[in-house]
């Protein structure tokens, strides 16, 4: 009875799973709907064992995790020859198969033979097949686009709807109707084509959209140029072909890797430097053949120095390597980019060093990177550093409000030092998964200062830009945004309402009126403003490459006029001449992964990190000791409008709200574990319990806290063995709380030891860049002098502080992770900051030297310096 139960159990699950997919099955094209209809009859007549083979079928030969595998004819009968050609190379290549979205309400025999046409232009040489998804309608293609991200071509007709015929989910439904909201008025064809080319651009700018009319292909074309790839008659079933498959090979193209993998394989004689080039060095050595067998041959046959014979020069690329950047700034939406193969830190020294001149004064987040504040040193700028709010229940900061931000402009813009500010950076998003409206913050920015110079870093945010809602909270989709709308006839409107109703700018002896400044939603004069936005990312991070593969996208309209010289001048001064090219090519794939699957895999690693969630706060033992932090924890209410805890839980459409209007949100692929119910600090939970318990590798922690995240490789397995780790961890510490009679709360009290999390507190006096800016490059160099600094413990600096005396910390003092310093060269130092550093229980500490302690200025050093100012 048991059995029966549970079997009957298990089939209804089954029947209310497949009433979910039928509502979403017509939006894809294989294995297609009448196979899909055939499964659902096998298992309605309980002929169980047919509709498992169907399904095993749909997962063996036609679904792969993000797209679909090619069945031997794919139902598109073949000539013998072609049949035999068929199989002769399935042993060789993986020939993938991506589908078109065609939009076309005619009349289903003209569909039919259209598809039929299409698909006989196929061969078996092509490197891609494709299969056809028909809807009727604007709303039903753009849930094609949202739910099947296999989709990669769309070919638009004149003949469509506007609404949906189909029963949609309502957060579907919701989402649908924003990306419609104010579209799709006229009752003009070719106004309602425009509308959802733009709509599409928007959503899915990787798609390419062809446009297949029936008459007037002239006048289309001349009122349409720019908006569609191509436009075609009915009749030119071969050239739309073939450009469905050179835009989709276009996509595919790898000119760098391409090129290596050529010179790997033609013979050669090395007469250069690197004697492992070919594995020369190392192929017949007794000692050192090892290195062979464990990377293989071809890693070492594409080692070598070269930059001819079809490769190319990082630092000067005219070739390969040009185009491989050419490829990059189209996928993700720049003016230019360029890679950089010793990561992240050093893209960011380059955009500093190129912008900045001594003397400028640069707003920072103080939280940001340490390789920021290195790069301040050695560009010579003066730091406003920003705080960030603090969290002070789970020992980490959440990122700068706009409002400080905007306050510091308006400070600085009263003591008259506006135009020494030359530029700002933020960290988007940030460690712990907090992410900026670029869009408003930028607006805001340069409606007070015009000119002013942008740098995102998105080191953990590189896939953002693969992902529809992901998308317009990056730095190079917000600066395409804002530049288009600041050329429109509404937004120039909306500037001259904002004109008349602001009052004049503070002034040093009236500051009241900034305070409209503050409270007013902001937009910038588009006559005056200029857009110079950069961002850096780390490729290596969260996409595909070897470590260390990063990139800077540019996307500066005075790029040419302003900063090409020095960019190039800086891109020279911290890029190595012999670059690796395993990281460049990495770097080329994992650009053409993004661009062809990117959508899918950064949706399934949203989905998987969902399912963490769920399973915890489901999980009876799980939930006692753990639990996922969302946007009430880490963002304060007054920065979420939606007031919406989980977003992305309940849905498109509330995800999309929450990201549209929301101040700050939280990457839901990143998950903050609250392990302060267990006892346990993050730290020892990181090392002991995790990686050296069960390997499980997670890289930043808090006192009460463990940081998770899901990334474009996670698959099902580790997430089952992630939930399957923490049962164990739950049930050891349940059996350890029996044993001692203490209760979850209890641990979670001898746990709740706060570490103070401490503000920025100034710069030293000889150390004033104006206006609470800081010269840290001054302080830097001082150091050199001798005998300039000394050193003491807490102890001793506790003393001299309770004395009376300023301490002045002469070095870097960074915590890793996150890697952002607590103390920079200049600062002093206050007992808030030695509290902060006497609780961390963090291994590892850069700049602070466990035996002799902090490094700091001698008074003598600090005087001698102030007297040698007044002098001058």
């Amino acid at each position: 009875m048991g059995e029966k139960t549970d079997s009957g159990t298990l089939v209804n699950e089954a029947r209310q799973l497949i009433g979910l997919i039928a509502a979403i099955e017509p939006y894809w094209a294989t294995p297609g709907i009448s196979y899909f209809n055939d499964m659902v009859k096998a298992l309605e007549s309980d002929d169980y064992s047919t509709a498992l083979e169907k399904v095993y079928l749909v997962n063996k030969t036609f679904r792969s995790q993000t797209q679909y595998i090619e069945p031997e004819n794919n139902g598109h009968e073949v000539e013998d020859e072609e049949k035999n050609s068929l199989k002769a190379e399935s042993n060789e290549r993986f020939a993938p198969v991506v589908e078109v979205l065609l939009v076309d309400n005619g009349r289903a025999e003209e569909i039919e033979g259209f598809k039929q046409e299409m698909l006989d232009q196929r061969r078996s040489t092509d490197k891609f097949n494709y299969n056809f998804v028909v809807v009727p309608s604007v709303e039903d293609a753009l849930v094609a686009l949202v739910i099947n991200p296999t989709i990669q071509t769309c070919v638009l007709t004149p003949r469509f709807e506007i609404n949906t015929k189909r029963k949609l989910s309502s957060a579907l439904h919701g989402y649908i109707q924003r990306q419609t909201a104010g579209r799709f008025s006229s009752r003009k064809p070719m106004g309602l084509l425009i509308d959802l080319e733009s709509t599409i651009a928007r959503l899915r700018p990787e798609v390419a959209v062809y446009l297949v009319a029936g008459v007037a292909l002239e006048s289309l074309a001349r009122e349409m140029t720019g908006r569609f790839q191509r436009i075609f008659s009915r009749n030119d079933g071969m050239d739309l072909h073939l450009s469905i498959i050179n835009e989709i090979l276009s996509r595919y193209e790898t000119p760098f890797f391409t090129a290596l993998q050529h010179y790997a394989r033609r013979p050669a004689g090395v007469f250069h430097a690197m004697p492992i080039s070919r594995a020369g060095s190392v192929q017949n050595s007794p000692w050192a053949r090892d290195l062979v067998d464990f990377y293989g041959i071809n890693l070492l046959l594409a080692e070598t120095s070269a930059t001819s014979g079809g490769l190319d020069s990082l630092l000067d690329p005219h070739g390969s390597i040009r185009e491989a950047h050419e490829l990059a700034s189209r996928a993700f939406g720049s003016h230019l980019t360029y890679f950089v193969t010793n990561g992240t830190s050093t893209a960011n020294k380059i955009v500093h060093q190129s912008i900045l001149a001594p003397g400028d004064i640069v707003l920072v987040d103080r939280n940001c990177h340490k390789s920021h504040h290195y790069s301040l040193v050695l560009a010579g700028a003066h730091v406003k550093y920003l705080e960030a709010y603090p969290l002070q229940e789970h020992s980490m900061y959440g990122a700068v409000p706009l409002s400080e931000i905007k306050s510091t402009l308006l400070h600085l813009r009263r003591e008259g030092m506006l135009h020494k500010v030359k530029m700002i950076t933020l960290t988007n998003c940030t460690f712990d998964g907090i992410i900026y409206d670029p869009r408003r913050v930028m607006e805001e920015c340069l409606a007070i200062k015009p000119d002013l110079v942008f740098l995102w870093d998105e080191a953990w945010f590189a896939f953002a830009g693969f992902h529809p809602i992901y998308r317009k909270r990056t730095g190079m989709s917000a600066a395409r945004t804002l530049e288009s709308s600041m050329g429109t006839a509404e937004y120039r409107r909306r500037y001259k309402q904002q004109v008349q109703r602001l009052p004049e700018p503070g002034t040093k002896d009236n500051p009241a009126n900034d305070d409209a400044w503050l409270n007013t939603r902001l937009i910038p004069d588009p006559e005056k403003t200029r857009l110079r936005i950069y961002s850096t990312q780390s490729t290596h991070k969260t996409l595909t490459s070897l470590r260390q593969g990063s990139m800077i996208h540019v996307y500066d309209q005075d790029y040419v006029i302003r900063n090409s010289n020095s960019f190039r001048e800086a891109y020279m001064t911290h890029t190595s001449t012999s670059p690796n090219y395993q990281i460049l090519a990495s770097l080329d794939i994992g650009r053409r992964q993004a661009e062809l699957e990117g959508y899918a895999l950064v949706q399934r690693q949203v989905d998987l990190a969902l399912s963490v969630s769920k399973a915890i706060a489901r999980h009876k033992l799980l939930r006692k000791y753990f639990s996922i932090l969302d946007s009430r924890d880490l963002i304060p209410q007054e920065y979420r409008v939606s007031g919406n805890a989980n977003p992305v839980r309940d849905g498109l459409a509330s995800w999309d709200d929450a990201w549209e209007t929301d101040e700050f949100v939280v990457d839901p692929s990143r998950l903050t574990l609250d392990i302060s119910r267990t006892g346990v600090d993050g730290d020892t939970f990181k090392h002991t319990y995790l990686m050296d318990g069960h390997a499980i590798q997670v890289n930043k922690t808090s006192r009460t806290s463990v940081l998770l995240m899901t990334n474009i490789g996670t698959n099902r397995s580790a997430v089952s063995y992630l939930i399957e780790v923490l049962i164990k961890i739950a049930t050891d510490l349940e059996h350890r709380r029996r044993l001692d009679g203490r209760s979850a709360e209890d641990l979670k009290a001898s746990a709740a030891l706060k570490v103070p999390l401490p503000n920025f507190s100034y710069f030293a006096r000889a150390f004033d860049g104006g206006a609470q800016s800081g010269d840290m490059r001054r302080a830097y160099y001082l150091t050199y002098r001798d005998p300039a600094t000394t050193f003491h413990l807490s102890d001793g600096i506790r003393e001299r502080i309770a004395a009376g005396q300023e301490v002045v910390s002469a070095a870097f003092v960074t915590p890793y992770p996150p890697g952002f310093p607590v103390l920079v060269p200049g600062q002093v130092i206050t007992t808030e900051i030695l509290d902060y550093m006497d609780m961390l229980d963090t291994r590892e500490i850069h700049g602070y030297h466990r035996d002799y302690g902090y490094q700091v200025f001698t008074s003598e050093a600090v005087a001698e310096l102030e007297a040698t100012d007044r002098r001058k």
